[in-house]
């Protein structure tokens, strides 16, 4: 999760599609430059089961002026020896 955050906040698109599981990763994935990531808090992570893992993170960023967070439960899996990014729920 910390190095999705931390791939976002850079603008590294490639490395986001490869921690993003096939099936649900956007096949135009546009990161707006002018949206600055300034804080990641994670809420819960309690832990892996089975392959599978949840992550509840709240996101700051700021936009111009405009400052704001995105709150979301994260999906993950364990697959060919890494996790990815499967889904998630925007609270």
């Amino acid at each position: 999760m910390r190095s999705r955050y931390s791939a976002f906040a850079l603008g590294l698109e490639q490395y986001l599609r490869w921690t993003w599981a096939d099936e649900t990763c956007p096949k135009d994935l546009e990161l707006d430059p002018a949206q600055t990531w300034t804080r990641l808090r994670i809420l819960a992570a309690p832990g892996s089961e089975g392959g599978k893992g949840t992550v509840h993170f709240m996101a700051h960023y700021k936009y111009g002026i405009q400052r704001d967070s995105l709150e979301e439960i994260s999906q993950f899996e364990i697959r060919g020896g890494r996790w990815l990014y499967v889904d998630g729920e925007i609270l």
